[in-house]
């Protein structure tokens, strides 16, 4: 099958060519060795079907960056049958310094001259003639994004594969081209492919050629020393990019043909549609705020219970609602569902009816067969396809921010910010998406380009609290609730948010001025004209990030919830048990409860306290599993002399159930163990921080860099361990008067926000300090 790369700058509409071209077929994966998405498709209308390859975003072919030399490499090494060059006809003179360095390899090349709708909208037009006979290779019109012209351009791409092209140079510069063709005739010597384009770019000194090709570069060295540009100096790599530019501003201005306007409209042309919106959007201080609202309406859709606070206007139908299928599907607790919820809703009520279904068909088979089919093999797989709506909408969002050009100006208006923690503004949007799921949100660390900012932007995102932990939060809090008469519980959430935070930033500058020390990349983005996004590439992107999401986190999460099922349920004898806490998951759980006595949930509970640690365990594998399994270790307080405790464990046993919420559960453990409320906290607070669960582990173990996964466990241990027993010994300076809790939290939380404060002051001085000394 024939092979055709797509190359072109980033931002020029390489990608929606691509969605246009492969449709349903394409898929995602990685290129060998790195990160960056490799993603591959087929195009089916010509005479045999031939092979997409979209490669990275780059400027050039010089090998700066992970993109630049995955483009390079493949161009050079698996010899496409032709690379298809996209062009921003908007931004023709920019968009053709890549074409200029293509046109040096032994490949044949088309140009695709993109957004030609953008261009006849503005009353301009391009020559593709004069660029054909300037270049020597054809050039078509296209625009990806309405599909104009695909299929000629596919056409004769295919007719352009047939032939083999030998590279050319357009360098003018006369003692340039005599050195030139004097390396060029040793790298032939060498019989080395692709000599033109070797040889310039070791007369560029690029770093891969001088690596590779040591033994020539004492040519370039004594020619340099009877050489010297008034301009540039002994600067080859200046000189040669210079040569390009000014090729391509003598011979292709005239082919860009721009209305003609007064002298007094000029300034008011100049002002395009998309500036103006930048005006606001990206304003230093509306900007911001108007992303904040941005934010909380995407994630006020995706997970809120009381849509746009809704509830209390409709308060007076809300009782029609009870005991329907409305209820629970639309309708929770007085509020309206958002659509993310609605989503969720119904998988978990259609995933609880398939349950139901078999549960009732094995009622007369062995009870593990049941368990293992029920609670091993079915709740794992429903538990992490209940959360792929929400997720899916959540990346809707973002794509769609991301397709119109927006996601590119919150980069820039919190790059500043940014830099003063050691990361750049790319940094920020994986770290919010964490708030959703840490799956998606590793994933997009791609974006950042620096492999030490791409380490600590993903072992600061579990930090960020994720969806499967709101019900750890709520349960525990209303747990406090009923057991302590507290009920500021909003309280108690919102303070672990912001404790997660606090956290990050700490973790951040940490690791940025010690082992993951070095400065931000320099951040240099292109921001793209607004346009409203393709739908079919929405749908196309959606699908890539579901298959990718379910690939990464189905069969880990099914695995480890069958083995916990299997710990949970068997003894040590391999007989089925009817308590836990004589299960393999009971010992280890008693085995491992005094490690976390500095935690608060530890030897201090007695006999029982180990439910909490296996709790913290089990919720490892997935976070949903910390509630189901409270439900589960209920059972080991039924004998508790705690009438209120064998009241409600009886209920739930009778009903068959955990609550919604799983605020009776906890309860069940708070009473039953005898916890104190800084405990549970601490309890809270160790679920937020540590270890995330198995799909985001696999996740992060895929998009770190070789080496750094072991590292990065160790961290999140550490940083929960540390940051519990910190919060627990705060919360303890105050007696088990819960009348102290509504101020305890904030000041717990304002503590932090200080050490914060003294480690931001700390860092920033030593930087000042450094580039004092350094200019010294």
């Amino acid at each position: 099958m024939k092979r055709f790369a797509l190359a072109g700058n980033p931002n020029c509409g390489k990608t929606t060519l691509f969605n246009s071209l492969t449709g349903s077929t394409a898929h995602v994966g990685n290129w060998p060795g790195v990160t960056v998405e490799r993603k591959e498709g087929t195009y089916k209308r010509l005479e045999e079907p031939v092979s997409i390859i979209d490669l990275p975003g780059i400027y050039s072919l010089s090998p700066y960056t992970n993109e630049e030399v995955i483009s390079r490499n493949y161009i050079l090494d698996e010899h496409p049958d032709v690379v298809i060059n996209i062009v921003d006809a908007t931004n023709l003179e920019r968009n053709l310094y890549l074409t200029t360095q293509l046109l040096e390899i032994n490949v044949p090349v088309i140009v695709a001259l993109n957004m030609m709708d953008v261009l006849e909208k503005a009353n301009a037009s391009v020559d593709e003639k004069i660029l054909e006979e300037k270049l020597g290779v054809p050039v078509v019109k296209v625009s990806a994004l309405k599909e104009d012209n695909l299929d000629e351009l596919m056409k004769k791409a295919y007719e352009v594969s047939k032939s083999p092209r030998e590279g050319r140079t357009i360098i003018s510069n006369k003692d340039l081209l005599h050195l030139i063709g004097d390396v060029s005739i040793a790298f032939k010597g060498k019989k080395v492919e692709n000599p033109l384009f070797h040889s310039i770019k070791l007369v560029e000194n690029d770093e891969v050629e001088v690596k590779d090709h040591s033994d020539l570069l004492e040519m370039v060295n004594e020619f340099k020393k009877t050489f010297k540009d008034d301009t540039f100096g002994e600067d080859f790599e200046a000189l040669i990019a210079d040569n390009r530019y000014h090729y391509i501003a003598d011979n292709f201005a005239n082919a860009v043909k721009k209305p003609e306007v007064e002298e007094n409209e000029a300034k008011a042309v100049k002002m395009s549609k998309s500036d103006k919106i930048d005006k606001v959007l990206t304003h230093r201080v509306f900007g911001l705020l108007i992303f904040a609202a941005i934010l909380f309406i995407v994630f006020h859709l995706t997970f809120s219970e009381n849509l746009f606070f809704l509830g209390g206007l409709f308060s007076e139908v809300a009782p029609s609602f009870e005991g329907t299928i409305y209820e629970g599907l639309f309708w929770t607790d007085g509020g309206i569902n958002s659509p993310g919820v609605i989503l969720f809703n119904f998988f978990d009520m259609s995933f609880g009816a398939i349950i139901d279904a078999i549960r009732g068909a094995l009622e007369s088979a062995p009870a593990w067969l049941s368990g293992f089919l029920c609670d091993g093999v079915l709740t794992g797989l429903f538990a992490i396809l209940g959360f792929l709506p929400q997720i899916l909408v959540l990346f809707l969002f973002f794509a769609i921010m991301e397709d119109t050009g927006y996601m590119a100006r919150v980069a820039f208006i919190l790059d500043r910010m940014f830099r003063k923690f050691g990361l750049s503004g790319r940094a920020f949007i994986p770290m919010i998406m964490g708030f959703g799921c840490s799956v998606p949100a590793m994933i997009n660390t791609r974006t950042l380009a620096d492999d030490k900012e791409r380490t600590a932007t993903i072992r600061v995102i579990p930090f960020f609290s994720c969806g499967a932990k709101l019900p750890i939060l709520t349960a525990i809090a209303g747990g406090i609730a009923m057991a302590f008469g507290f009920h500021h519980v909003d309280l108690i959430t919102y303070s672990m948010y912001v404790v997660g935070v606090i956290v990050a930033i700490i973790a951040v500058l940490l690791m940025r001025n010690t082992t993951l020390k070095g400065d931000p990349a320099p951040f240099i983005m292109e921001l793209p004209e607004y346009h409203w996004p393709q739908f079919k590439a929405l749908m196309i992107h959606l699908w890539d990030k579901a298959k990718h999401f379910v690939k990464k986190a189905f069969t880990i999460i099914l695995a480890s919830t069958i083995v916990v099922w299997f710990l949970s349920s068997f003894g040590w004898n391999w007989h089925m048990v009817d308590s836990m806490s004589d299960s393999i998951l009971g010992s280890l759980g008693q085995l491992i409860q005094p490690i976390f006595t500095p935690l608060g949930f530890g030897s201090q509970l007695g006999a029982f306290g180990w439910v909490f640690a296996v709790a913290a365990i089990t919720g490892l594998i997935a976070k949903e599993n910390v509630i189901a399994t409270f439900f589960m270790l209920a059972a080991v307080f039924v004998s508790s002399s705690n009438p209120e405790i064998v009241e409600i464990v009886n209920s739930l046993i009778e009903a068959g159930e955990a609550t919604e919420e799983g605020i009776d559960e906890a309860f069940i453990m708070i009473a039953g163990t005898g916890i104190s409320w800084q405990g549970c906290i601490s309890f809270i607070a160790f679920n937020m921080l540590t270890i995330p669960c198995f799909a985001a582990c696999a996740t992060a173990k895929a998009e770190l860099p070789k080496g750094q996964f072991k590292w990065t466990l160790l961290f999140w241990l550490a940083a929960s361990y540390i940051g519990s027993a910190c919060i627990y010994s705060i919360l303890s300076c105050f007696t088990r008067d819960t009348s102290r809790l509504a101020w305890a939290i904030p000041v717990t939380c304002g503590i932090l926000l200080a050490a914060a404060a003294v480690v931001v002051f700390i860092v920033l001085r030593n930087k000042r300090n450094a580039k004092k000394e350094a200019n010294a």
